[in-house]
């Protein structure tokens, strides 16, 4: 019997691509009454993050995500760990990313799914961040 993978701790974010990250940002905001973390733009690109519920995974609106699909991002408490349990299983990677809470990894997973893992390692810059409205 296949040992569970318990390297996983929550769903924090769900980061989806975005053509209009401004028009899409309105429209959770006024039709589903979402809640804006913050709203970036720096580096040619637009990034907002919403809260639609207290406790479930946040939104994040991304104009430079490519692909269609968005990306389920789990925290895990060690990444380095966290790779090593995953590849020993077969599971591969994609090249390291950085967002403002820390570095991730997307998981190679067959089907158009997407699966990423991060930890938490720059709160202060989440902190930061968090209110910023720059459009």
């Amino acid at each position: 019997m296949v040992q569970p993978v318990d390297v996983f701790e929550e769903l924090e974010f769900i980061y989806c691509p975005s053509s209009d990250v401004s028009a899409e940002l309105a429209h959770y905001v006024e039709g589903l009454g979402a809640e804006v973390v913050f709203a970036i733009e720096a580096f040619d690109t637009r990034v907002a993050m919403l809260r639609l519920t207290v406790d479930g995974p946040k939104l994040l609106l991304a104009q430079h995500l490519h692909g269609e699909q968005p990306v389920l991002v789990y925290r895990v408490p060690d990444l380095d760990a966290a790779e090593a349990d995953l590849a020993r299983r077969g599971v591969g990677f994609s090249p390291r990313f950085e967002f403002p809470h820390g570095d991730a990894t997307e998981l190679d997973v067959p089907g158009p799914q997407r699966i990423a893992v991060y930890q938490r390692t720059r709160p202060e810059r989440a902190a930061e961040i968090e209110g910023r409205m720059d459009f």
